[in-house]
């Protein structure tokens, strides 16, 4: 009896999705998505004008899994699941990136002081006549910050990587004060709701 294909393709560069997928025990190969090909990124994560933080995340989702599947077909590579997933930060409305200098993530971070945001974390599944997505969102209260300690962190690697200036999984986890939600979706990645979807897609989790 052929033995059953447990693997997916992972559509990310991000490390925490990488970790939290081999949490649950899910085998992966990575396809990477480019930011500096000649006509730009594979996929832009620009935000549309009036475009709301729900309807940025699951686009930018579906369109990772949708350019990640046609890699899949276009190289003739095995026919596995490809998950995809972005997640951003939203306060009063806005959507915030990642920051692109210290002031901007000092910025983020003054105005997440103190205060409670969401976490928005959009997963697509792209895989032959399937496509699914879904979006956790979660809520996250921060302590008010002092300047000194937004300035620290600031002044570490942590920031500039992660939508809104801060990852829960490192330094940043002092910062807050309460949780609604889900912790691994705020890193990156909701378990729970990546595994429905994978579980849809044929491959066998507990």
């Amino acid at each position: 009896m052929k033995p059953i294909d447990r693997k997916i393709y992972l559509a990310s560069k991000s490390p925490r999705r990488r970790e939290l997928l081999r949490q649950i025990g899910v085998e992966f190969e990575l396809l990477t998505l480019r930011n500096d090909t000649p006509r730009g990124p594979d996929v832009t994560e620009v935000v549309h004008p009036g475009e709301a933080a729900i309807d940025y995340v699951a686009r930018v989702a579906n369109e990772k899994a949708a350019f990640g599947w046609n890699m899949v077909q276009n190289r003739r590579l095995t026919l596995r699941p490809v998950l995809a997933a972005d997640t951003t930060v939203t306060i009063d409305g806005a959507i915030l990136g990642k920051p692109g200098s210290p002031n901007e993530a000092m910025e983020m971070l003054e105005r997440l002081s103190g205060r409670t945001h969401q976490v928005l974390t959009a997963i697509a599944v792209h895989h032959t006549d399937m496509k699914r997505q879904v979006t956790q969102v979660s809520q996250v209260r921060f302590a008010k910050l002092s300047a000194a300690s937004i300035k620290a962190y600031c002044s570490t690697p942590e920031p500039y990587d992660k939508a809104g200036g801060y990852g829960l999984q490192g330094l940043a986890a002092l910062f807050v004060e309460h949780i609604e939600g889900s912790h691994s979706g705020i890193v990156g990645l909701p378990l729970f709701e990546t595994a429905q979807l994978l579980r849809e897609a044929g491959i066998p989790l507990a």
